[in-house]
């Protein structure tokens, strides 16, 4: 499904959602502090809106996988 037709969507969901689609093939693992450094968001708000996208049918599947410094999400294509 593209961001296209994701009208649910916040646009910052929209953002992480592209951001994760084109970074997962070469990438699993993701910091929410680095997804907000790359996208101008604190990763607080990353982590609130990628638990949207987490219980959402969209072709990626999210996993919350660590607490370290920040956040960890295991993203899959």
């Amino acid at each position: 499904m593209s961001t296209a037709m994701a009208p649910d969507l916040t646009s910052k969901q929209r953002q992480i959602l592209e951001y994760l689609r084109e970074n997962a093939a070469t990438k699993t693992y993701f910091k929410s502090r680095l997804i907000g450094q790359e996208l101008g968001m604190t990763a607080k708000e990353v982590g609130s809106n990628i638990t949207a996208l987490q219980n959402s049918e969209y072709d990626v599947e999210i996993e919350k996988w660590g607490y370290s410094s920040s956040t960890t999400w295991k993203v899959d294509v």
